[in-house]
């Protein structure tokens, strides 16, 4: 009963699923198929198993793991149904569904277990089975150094995670997870090798979620297949949050490292919103729209706002599939949002001061209701200001200050806020309570939003001004960051091509022509 409540039957159905792909056993895409049905129905009557047969048989179910298998069940069954209509044609395309079934298998073990060295194992899993799934087109020279990129980097946060579980067991003498709570559960404070062991597991998280600056091989994985960027930025990047949400009684006794996720995640949140508004290509943009939500999540997380985080995972991945797997279409259908373009008659810059104080007042006037059934309701403030920025845009309003306009603003401010506070709720039953951050921490967050909202109101309301110009070339170029890290790395561990991937398309076509010059 224990392995269908807490949802192990995913992992069961991948794992069948991916032997019977290897061993060639009929049609690949059916199988993938079925696959992926069976592991989502599996997971739906793990959760009506969970709700009706938990109590009567005293099993526990992992709350967090189902909510997880739920979303990476769902997510796998479009994914792989799109594959094998965008795919159709392609040589390797049984090479392409075993990779992705390894691959949604290395995933489901990493939700599911409550033990940290099979935490670790799974992740390095993932990260090979989408090794695989990035070189799918293995003579396109652009896909193989990025994944040596991704790979150097997938290295480095493991050595980081092999350090942080020698430190724990040495420390705890367990790697289990709810024994290393029951371990935490009255302690104030840690010892030193505890501090260093969550240092390093969010150094590992920052590594493998692409912050700043090793973000380079997340922006310039477009040589793959689209399915593999959609499963890539809609879940296997996630997984950093993940692993931290399940360690957050760990994080939340470490200050250095909620410091650490703090600075990491706030300072690629504000630079890759930037550089995000300079990019044209649909695709290019949401990739660095990932690497600033991955930003803003591992802030959250290390504001000890656990149940924001799990929410932003949630809500991050279904977008980002949906925008992944629709990027054909969108071409024709988007319209430029950059600060940088200009825009015609720009707003009066006050008005978005007013916007901003105004959402904030919603946001608060929103709660009000919530409190008086719920006294016991409290939001920090770093989420509040959080919530309110992130509205404020919605009374921007750039067909005019109507009051029209001014009322649909209101009313979309008031019910999305009111949506949050229902998954707040929901989300607060299946995460660890939000401990409180330093004032130097919520101090240092307020600022950051404050001062990306400032920047990006003043672009728009002056899109050919000296902040516009001076800014812009740095932004478009992502401030230079990722070209250092690539000539460090390359230098130290340079990438292998072959004699046809070294070649440019254009010395291919000559030679091919008979001019070997």
């Amino acid at each position: 009963m224990q392995f269908l409540v807490n949802g192990w039957i995913l992992l069961l159905v991948y794992t069948v699923g991916w032997l019977l792909v290897v061993n060639k056993t009929g049609s690949h895409w059916f199988i993938a198929r079925a696959t992926a049905l069976a592991g989502l129905t599996g997971v739906l009557v793990s959760i009506i198993a969970a709700v009706a047969g938990a109590q009567l048989t005293g099993v526990s179910p992992d709350r967090l793991g189902l909510v997880a298998a739920l979303l990476v069940s769902l997510l796998g069954w479009v994914i792989i149904n799109y594959s094998s209509r965008y795919l159709a044609g392609d040589l390797q395309q049984r090479r392409f569904v075993r990779a992705m079934l390894f691959t949604l298998m290395s995933v489901s073990l990493l939700l599911l277990s409550q033990d940290l060295l099979t935490i670790a194992l799974a992740w390095t899993g993932t990260s090979i089975g989408l090794h695989y799934l990035l070189t799918h087109y293995p003579d396109r020279k652009a896909a193989q150094i990025v994944a040596h990129k991704k790979f150097l980097v997938s290295r480095l946060a493991e050595i980081c995670l092999v350090v942080a579980l020698s430190l724990i067991y040495q420390s705890t003498g367990t790697l289990w997870l709810d024994e290393l709570g029951a371990y935490l559960a009255d302690r104030e404070s840690l010892p030193a090798s505890l501090h260093w062991a969550a240092a390093l597991i969010a150094l590992a998280a920052i590594l493998k979620t692409a912050q700043l600056p090793l973000h380079g091989w997340l922006i310039q994985v477009m040589e793959a297949p689209t399915p593999v960027s959609a499963l890539l930025h809609a879940g296997v990047v996630n997984m950093g949050g993940f692993v931290l949400i399940r360690l957050a009684e760990l994080i939340s006794l470490a200050p250095a490292a909620q410091l650490i996720l703090v600075i990491a995640g706030s300072t690629t949140a504000v630079l890759a919103s930037l550089v995000m508004m300079t990019r044209i290509s649909i695709k290019v943009r949401l990739a660095w729209s990932t690497c600033a939500q991955m930003g803003f999540m591992l802030l959250e997380i290390g504001l000890g706002l656990y149940e924001l985080a799990l929410l932003h995972l949630v809500a991050h991945s279904l977008y980002k599939a949906h925008a992944f797997l629709s990027a054909g279409g969108s071409v024709e259908t988007a319209r430029s949002r950059d600060f940088f373009a200009h825009r015609g008659a720009a707003q009066p810059p006050y008005w978005y001061g007013v916007a901003a104080v105004l959402s904030g007042l919603l946001v608060a006037a929103a709660m009000l209701p919530w409190r008086a059934v719920m006294p016991e309701l409290e939001l920090p403030l770093a989420a509040l200001v959080i919530v309110a920025l992130g509205l404020a845009p919605l009374l921007w309003l750039e067909e005019g200050r109507t009051p029209w306009s001014m009322l649909r603003g209101t009313v979309m401010v008031l019910a999305l806020t009111q949506l949050y506070l229902v998954w707040h709720l929901a989300f607060t039953s299946v995460v660890p309570p939000a401990s409180a951050a330093t004032t130097a921490v919520t101090v240092w967050v307020l600022m950051s939003f404050i001062t990306l909202y400032s920047i990006q109101s003043w672009l728009r309301c002056h899109p050919q001004g000296v902040l516009a110009r001076t800014l812009y070339p740095w932004a478009y170029s992502g401030f230079y960051l990722d070209e250092t890290f690539t000539r460090l790395t390359f230098r130290i561990w340079p990438a292998r091509l072959s004699p046809v991937q070294a070649q440019t398309q254009v010395n291919r076509r000559s030679i091919a022509q008979g001019d070997p010059s």
